[in-house]
C-alpha cells in the first residue's frame, strides 16, 4: 500500500518552514538586527560565543513590544510590518514575513525579553524548538533582547552543515558590518566570544562607520559617490582603482536601507571599472540606492536577500554611472610610500538608509583617531576620503632602465610606465577617432596563415577590423591577406600582430568588455605601443606625458594596471630622516 497523505504537525512544519530562513548562525544575527532596526533601535548590540552556534545574543533599545503581543511574536506569520498584502507592494521596513522568530524557535532555544517604553516592566518568554513556556514579569529597560542558544542542536543533520566556528563568526561580522553601514545614525557593536571585533559610533557619519569596518587605511582612501537620476538616488564610496580585492565580497550594495545581494547591480559597479583594474580584481563597494518602493519588489526572497526592480535599466545605468565618475575621475595616484596620501577634501554627503541625509553630515566623532594616526593635533583632522581629479603638471626627469619615466611634480617624484601610459594615451585616443582612421595600404598584401579560432574571430568581425584600418580578405581556409594597416601598426611584423591582435580580440567575459570593437582597440594598442625596454629620447618622454595628462582615466592603462606611482615629499624626508 502506498503511503497516505497526511498533515504534518506544527513542530515539524515549522521546522521545515525555518529551512528557508535560518541557514546558519549568520541568518539568525541578519534577522534579530532588522528587527532591532525597524523598532527604531538607535545602539544594537550583537554577542555571539562558537561562532554563534552555542549562543547569539541581540539587545538594542528600540520600542519594544507589549507584554500582551510577547506570545504572538514568537508565532507564524505574526508581525506588525503589515497588515494586509496590499502592503506588500510598498514594504518600507526590513522585516515584514512573520516568520523569523518563529522559524529560530523552531531550530533552538529562544528566550526574549521586551518592554515596551510606556510600560513599567519587561516580559520574558523561553521557547525550546518550538515549545513556548510560560511569560514571565522581569525588570529592565526599555527595549528587546532575543538570545538564541543551541542552534540545529535538536537537528544534528543541519548542525552537521556548520562550518568552524571562525568561518560562522566571519559570516555574522559580515552582516553586522553590512547594517553598520547602512544605517550610520545607529551605534553597532559585535562582541565575539568577549571580544569586540567590530564597533561604529552611530554618529550620523558613513564616513565613520566605512572606518569602523574597513579601517584606517583602506578608508582614508575611498572616493565618495553621488549621483541622482529621476526617481533614483546613488551615493556612498568607491575604492580608487589601485585599492582592489581578490573576489566581490567587499561590495555591499542596500537599496533603500535593506542589504542585497543582486549579481546585476554587482556588475554594474564592476564594470564601471572596466580598463581600470587588473583582470580578476574587484574594487571595494559601498553603494546605497534610494527610490521610491513601489518601483521595487522585496517580498521574492524568503530570507529577503534579493529584490526585484519594476524596471532595471535605469537602476543599474545610475549605479553605473554614479562610481564609473568617482573611479575614472577623481582617484588619487597611487602611494609608494610608508602611508598613502589622503587627498584633499571630498564633503562627506551620504548618511546611509532610509534615516540619512544629503549634505551636511555630522563631523566625523573619529577625527580624533585619524589626527593621532597621522600625528596631527588632536582635533584638527576629520576623516575625509581621498579626492584627486587627473594628474598635476609633471616635469620629466629621465627614463629609468628604458622601462620608467621619472617626472617631478608639485608634491614629490612620479614615476611612469612608459609601456601603459602609451597603451591609455593610444586606447583613448583611437576610441575617439570618430570614422577619421588612419590606416596605412601595403605595398603588397601580406599573406597570414591563421589558426581555427583566429581565422573565426577576423572573420566574424570583418567589418570592426576594417573600421579600425585594417583591409583583409580570406585567401584559402586558414589564410587572410592583409592589404591595409592602422598606422600605428606599421613597421611591425605583420603577421604576428594580426595573430596577436586576434587572439586579444576573442577574450572578453561581460557585455561592456565584451564590445568587440573595444576589445579590438585594446587589443591593437598593446601591440603598437612603445614597450619596456625601449629607449625614449627627452622630447619623446614629454610629449608621451603630456598625452597621458589629457587623458580621462590617466592611471591605469586600458587592461587596468596603474600606469604611475608617487612618492610623497613627505615620504622623501622621512625616508632622508628629514622630519
Amino acid at each position: 500500500m502506498p503511503p497516505r497523505i497526511s498533515l504534518l504537525d506544527d513542530v515539524t512544519i515549522s521546522r521545515i518552514a525555518a529551512g528557508e530562513v535560518v541557514e546558519r548562525p549568520a541568518s539568525v544575527v541578519k534577522e534579530l538586527v532588522e528587527n532591532s532596526v525597524d523598532a527604531d533601535a538607535g545602539d544594537v548590540r550583537v554577542e555571539i560565543q562558537d561562532g554563534g552556534a552555542r549562543l547569539i545574543r541581540v539587545a538594542d533599545d528600540g520600542h519594544g513590544i507589549p507584554p500582551d503581543e510577547v506570545r504572538l511574536a514568537l508565532e507564524r506569520h505574526a508581525t506588525s510590518k503589515i497588515a494586509t498584502a496590499a502592503d506588500l507592494v510598498e514594504v518600507a521596513s526590513l522585516g515584514f514575513r512573520g516568520e523569523a522568530l518563529a522559524s529560530i524557535a523552531a531550530v533552538s532555544i529562544v528566550t526574549l525579553e521586551s518592554r515596551a517604553a510606556h510600560h513599567d516592566s519587561g516580559t520574558r518568554l523561553r521557547v525550546e524548538n518550538g515549545r513556548a513556556g510560560e511569560c514571565t514579569s522581569i525588570g529592565m529597560g526599555a527595549g528587546t533582547t532575543v538570545t538564541v542558544e543551541h542552534l540545529f542542536e535538536a537537528l544534528p543533520a543541519r548542525r552537521a552543515f556548520l562550518r568552524r566556528a571562525a568561518t560562522e563568526a566571519g559570516h555574522v561580522h559580515e552582516v553586522v558590518a553590512r547594517y553598520a553601514l547602512a544605517y550610520p545614525e545607529r551605534r553597532f557593536k559585535l562582541v565575539r566570544d568577549g571580544r569586540t571585533t567590530l564597533e561604529a559610533p552611530g554618529s550620523g557619519s558613513l564616513a565613520d562607520a566605512v572606518l569602523s569596518v574597513l579601517g584606517l587605511e583602506p578608508a582614508r582612501q575611498m572616493i565618495p559617490i553621488e549621483h541622482a537620476q529621476g526617481d533614483i538616488e546613488v551615493g556612498g564610496y568607491v575604492s580608487p582603482p589601485h585599492l582592489h580585492r581578490a573576489t566581490r565580497k567587499d561590495i555591499a550594495l542596500f537599496v533603500n536601507g535593506r542589504w542585497v545581494q543582486d549579481r546585476q547591480l554587482s556588475f554594474a559597479v564592476t564594470q564601471a571599472y572596466h580598463t581600470l583594474l587588473p583582470k580578476g580584481r574587484f574594487p571595494i563597494a559601498i553603494v546605497q540606492i534610494r527610490m521610491p518602493p513601489a518601483l521595487v519588489d522585496v517580498n521574492v526572497h524568503p530570507a529577503k536577500t534579493e529584490v526585484r526592480f519594476r524596471d532595471g535599466r535605469p537602476v543599474f545605468a545610475a549605479v553605473q554611472r554614479a562610481v564609473r565618475a568617482a573611479a575614472s575621475g577623481q582617484a588619487p595616484v597611487p602611494s609608494v610610500g610608508p602611508q598613502h596620501q589622503s587627498g584633499t577634501a571630498g564633503a562627506d554627503r551620504w548618511t546611509g538608509g532610509p534615516g540619512g541625509t544629503w549634505g551636511g553630515a555630522p563631523q566625523s566623532r573619529f577625527a580624533e583617531r585619524l589626527a593621532a594616526a597621522q600625528g596631527t593635533a588632536e582635533g584638527q583632522a576629520t576623516f575625509t576620503p581621498a579626492v584627486v581629479s587627473g594628474l598635476p603638471p609633471l616635469r620629466v626627469l629621465g627614463q629609468i632602465a628604458r622601462c620608467y619615466i621619472a617626472a617631478e611634480g608639485p608634491d614629490g617624484l612620479y614615476l611612469i610606465d612608459q609601456h601603459a601610459a602609451h597603451e591609455r594615451v593610444m586606447y583613448e585616443e583611437l576610441m575617439a577617432r570618430g570614422d577619421d582612421v588612419a590606416s596605412q595600404r601595403l605595398l603588397e598584401p601580406v599573406a597570414v596563415e591563421l589558426s581555427a579560432s583566429q581565422m573565426a574571430v577576423v572573420e566574424e568581425h570583418r567589418a570592426t577590423f576594417a573600421a579600425l584600418g585594417f583591409d583583409t580578405e580570406p585567401f584559402g581556409a586558414d589564410t587572410v591577406l592583409v592589404r591595409s594597416l592602422p598606422d600605428v601598426l606599421l613597421g611591425g611584423d605583420v603577421a604576428e600582430s594580426l595573430r596577436t591582435i586576434a587572439d586579444l580580440t576573442a577574450v572578453g567575459e561581460a557585455p561592456i568588455a565584451d564590445a568587440v570593437e573595444e576589445r579590438l582597440v585594446r587589443a591593437v594598442c598593446k601591440q603598437a605601443t612603445v614597450k619596456a625596454g625601449q629607449a625614449l629620447s627627452a622630447q619623446e618622454m614629454r610629449e608621451l606625458v603630456r598625452r597621458l595628462e589629457s587623458t580621462s582615466s590617466p592611471r591605469t592603462c586600458p587592461h587596468g594596471r596603474p600606469t604611475v606611482i608617487a612618492l610623497s615629499l613627505a615620504d622623501l624626508e622621512r625616508e632622508f630622516g628629514r622630519i
